[in-house]
């Protein structure tokens, strides 16, 4: 029961946190980019996982928030770029605020439909995106060619440097993930999974389902808009596909193939995503079949997803024992 609580909780993040720090050591620089945008992946796949493994909210339009991170990171290091932890600031609150009016409309409505409204929105976004070229530059999207130094009281760092970049990338994933996992084993978080369940006995109960799911959306949206800031460091730019309906696609794909509703599925499931795409690129540029073949077995006989079935069937072993 011990080993079960060790794989599934917060002891297992440290241990996998003391691993991290020391991989740009010894792996070599695409290994330690791949990494990086693993890690961006799964603090966006963790944010989506809180609506669809704990509230029950299936979303195809959370692309949207990240890419209103990705572009307010990028107008600010192009136009008033000095400080880095106030842009990161204006990205976090500003997906906050994009989050809060969609979900206002959104979490009304249920399953479905519910997915249906968050599409509509979040293609909204994207043909905001790709119009305005007079802001956003169109389809041609934000380049960044300025990026800020990082500011640690006397020490500056280079942002362009890959084990630079890990490093704070890491860092804001730990405290992303920690933030994630006071708020599921919170009282709110029981909440959540009560929506989740029965929303009916929930509201019989005292409780206001709409503000809770809203609270959920936020939070979630607030997350995503992180991992965009992260992204556009990364890519160097703001690009309009980053509000598409198909990048919406990748924390479901992701969610699925770790697990719903699991903590660490989904940062599973996206490590699980970009090997997979970086190995089976390598033989085949439609890696895509691969992946539709391999989710088809997943669903079929890993219904918690592959992180989610061993860490139970590990958890049920364990009891036995």
């Amino acid at each position: 029961m011990m080993a079960h609580r060790f794989l599934s909780g917060l002891p297992f993040g440290l241990a996998l946190a003391g691993l991290l720090l020391a991989y740009p050591l010894f792996a070599p620089i695409y290994w330690v980019l791949l990494a990086t945008e693993i890690l961006i992946m799964a603090l966006f796949a963790m944010s989506f996982n809180l609506l669809f493994g704990y509230t029950g909210l299936l979303s195809f339009g959370h692309a949207g928030f990240l890419g209103v991170g990705a572009y307010v990171a990028a107008l600010g290091m192009i136009h008033y770029g000095s400080s880095l932890w106030l842009i990161l600031l204006a990205c976090v609150l500003s997906a906050n605020l994009v989050a809060f009016s969609v979900g206002f409309l959104c979490v009304r409505r249920d399953e479905i439909f519910f997915a249906m409204l968050s599409l509509a929105f979040g293609m909204m976004l994207y043909t905001l995106a790709h119009n305005w070229r007079e802001v956003t530059g169109g389809s041609d999207g934000l380049p960044v060619f300025s990026m800020p130094s990082l500011s640690l009281g006397p020490w500056k760092f280079s942002l362009c440097s890959p084990s630079v970049m890990f490093y704070f990338t890491l860092f804001w994933f730990l405290m992303g993930a920690l933030f994630l996992w006071s708020v599921v084993r919170s009282p709110f978080g029981l909440m959540l999974q009560a929506v989740r369940e029965n929303k009916q006995r929930l509201s019989f109960s005292g409780a206001d389902v709409k503000v809770v799911r809203l609270v959920a959306f936020v939070i979630a949206g607030g997350l995503a808009g992180l991992a965009g800031f992260l992204l556009c460091l990364f890519n160097r730019m703001a690009a309009p596909d980053m509000l598409h309906w198909s990048f919406s696609a990748r924390p479901v794909l992701m969610t699925i193939l770790g697990g719903a509703g699991t903590f660490w599925g989904p940062a599973v499931g996206s490590a699980i995503f970009f090997v997979l795409e970086h190995w089976v690129t390598a033989f085949t540029e439609n890696w895509m079949i691969v992946l539709g073949s391999l989710l088809i077995p997943v669903v079929l006989f890993f219904p918690r997803g592959i992180w989610g079935t061993l860490t139970h069937v590990f958890g049920e072993r364990t009891k036995r024992f």
